[in-house]
């Protein structure tokens, strides 16, 4: 959760500065945080690890 949460503050803080770069990096972030969170969901195991905090 705190990825996605981080992913949204560069999104919106390169959409604003009009930054490239920043607005890549938010969107990265979000999708990774996304995937991995729905994988601890589901109760899969990733890197050794239910779940991600």
């Amino acid at each position: 959760m705190k990825m996605i949460v981080l992913g949204l503050i560069l999104l919106i803080i390169g959409l604003l500065v009009g930054m490239g770069l920043l607005t890549t990096i938010g969107g990265i972030l979000i999708l990774v945080g996304a995937i991995l969170w729905i994988l601890g969901a589901t109760g899969r195991a990733v890197g050794g690890r239910k779940h991600f905090f």
